[in-house]
């Protein structure tokens, strides 16, 4: 695992402050990388407005479940309200720790623009929460600002390469695409090598 320099100390956190990058990606690469099938569980990790999960719902044609977890409580309560009908279940609370979904029961975790604002603290634990979550070979799906100069986005010291993610992710690698001119997909599989 590579050890990035924690420079997101308490003052120098990097927050969204409620801004999206929805707009910037191509969901259409991702729903048809991820290949989702009726009936499955997803997590949307960190979901904000929960747009992806709207998607994945209806991918799942109102099947299986999907879990919009987010801190923000405004924004999820607002979801839950959308929402309301669906196979969508919306959870406050932060994929760094334990949340009250049961174990080894997840197909799918996703995560959009998140992963660059862990500490390394939050880095452990996201990764011991993932590892608990995901079934046996199930995926977690990580989209990630490519780390280059951008008109927008966090700054470029706390991007990761797709180099550096898969050596900081404790799964085994799958897929790479690239899902706009700013962003890009890993994909890991919860493999025991």
């Amino acid at each position: 695992m590579v050890e990035k320099e924690d420079n997101k100390s308490e003052n120098k956190k990097h927050h969204h402050k409620g801004r999206s990058s929805e707009k910037h990606l191509d969901r259409g690469i991702v729903l048809k990388e991820l290949n989702l099938h009726s009936g499955q569980t997803i997590l949307d990790a960190g979901c904000g407005s929960g747009y992806m999960s709207k998607e994945f719902s209806k991918m799942l044609n109102n099947t299986g479940r999907v879990y919009a977890l987010d801190p923000d409580n405004d924004t999820i309560n607002k979801l839950k309200e959308e929402t309301i009908g669906t196979n969508i279940e919306t959870i406050v609370g932060d994929i760094t720790q334990r949340i009250p979904i049961e174990g080894a029961s997840i197909d799918l975790i996703y995560l959009s623009n998140v992963f660059h604002g862990f500490s390394k603290d939050e880095m452990e634990g996201f990764q011991t929460e993932v590892k608990r979550l995901l079934k046996p070979k199930a995926v977690l799906a990580i989209v990630e600002f490519k780390k280059i100069e951008a008109p927008f986005g966090p700054p470029l010291e706390i991007r990761y390469s797709q180099e550096e993610l898969k050596k900081t992710i404790a799964l085994t690698p799958k897929s790479f695409v690239e899902i706009g001119e700013f962003f890009y997909m890993q994909t890991f599989e919860n493999i025991n090598i």
